[in-house]
C-alpha cells in the first residue's frame, strides 16, 4: 500500500529528530575539539599539564557565558514608591566579556544614569544587568546598545544613557599590539540626547 502524503511527513519527522540528537553536541565531544584545538596549536593535550585543561575550559564557559541563561527583564522588578524626578547614576560598574571577533577577553567600567518616570529600580539590578549583556559573546558597541534599550523598555524612563571604557586582548596581545588604547562607546536615549542633560550625566561620572 503506498505511503500517504501525511505517513510521508511522519516519517520524515522521524528522521530529522534522530538526525538532531545523533548531532547533539555534547560536552565530550566539545573537550574532544579542544584536545584537537590543543594538537592543531602544536601542543600535546596529552601532556601533564594539559590533560584537564579541556575540562577547566569548559567549566569556565559557565562563567564566562552565563548572560545566555538569564533573562534581563526577570532582573528589572520596579517601584513607584521612592521614585525621584532627579537623574539615577551608577557609576564604575566593572564587568569583563569575550570580544566575539576574536574569543579574546575585553573589560573595564559602564556608568548608568537614567531619569526616572515614576518608576525607579533597585541599584543592584543595574549591575546585575551589565553582568547579564557582558557575560555573552559581544562587541562594546552592542553591549551599552542592549544596556540601555532593554531599561527604556522595561524601566520606561524618560532617558537612558550608558557608557563603557574597556581595553581589549585583541589589540593588546596581538594585531597592532596597543597596550595602553582604551576604547569608548556610549548609548543615548530618550532625554539624553539632549546637551544639557547628557552633560550633567557626564559630569557626574567624572567627579572624582
Amino acid at each position: 500500500m503506498p505511503k500517504t502524503n501525511k505517513t510521508k511527513t511522519k516519517y520524515a519527522a522521524k528522521r530529522t529528530v534522530a538526525q538532531v540528537l545523533k548531532n547533539k553536541i555534547t560536552e565530550e565531544k566539545v573537550k574532544q575539539n579542544l584536545r584537537e584545538i590543543i594538537t592543531y596549536i602544536g601542543e600535546n593535550p596529552s601532556r601533564e599539564g594539559l590533560i584537564e585543561t579541556p575540562k577547566r575550559i569548559v567549566k569556565s564557559w559557565d562563567t564566562l557565558f552565563s548572560g545566555y541563561k538569564k533573562d534581563p527583564a526577570a532582573l528589572l522588578k520596579t517601584f513607584t514608591e521612592g521614585s525621584c524626578e532627579e537623574m539615577v547614576i551608577l557609576k564604575d560598574i566593572e564587568f569583563y566579556s569575550t570580544c566575539e571577533h576574536h574569543f579574546a577577553p575585553f573589560f573595564g567600567t559602564i556608568s548608568i544614569g537614567y531619569l526616572p518616570n515614576k518608576k525607579v529600580i533597585g541599584i543592584s539590578k543595574l549591575a546585575r544587568l551589565v553582568e547579564v549583556y557582558a557575560r555573552r559573546l559581544q562587541i562594546q558597541e552592542r553591549l551599552v546598545a542592549q544596556i540601555a534599550d532593554c531599561l527604556m523598555k522595561h524601566l520606561q524612563p524618560l532617558g537612558v544613557m550608558v557608557v563603557c571604557k574597556a581595553r581589549h586582548m585583541c589589540i593588546c596581545s596581538r594585531g597592532v599590539q596597543k597596550h595602553n588604547a582604551e576604547m569608548v562607546t556610549s548609548a543615548l536615549r530618550g532625554v539624553f540626547n539632549k546637551h544639557e542633560v547628557r552633560q550633567e550625566f557626564l559630569q557626574f561620572i567624572q567627579k572624582v
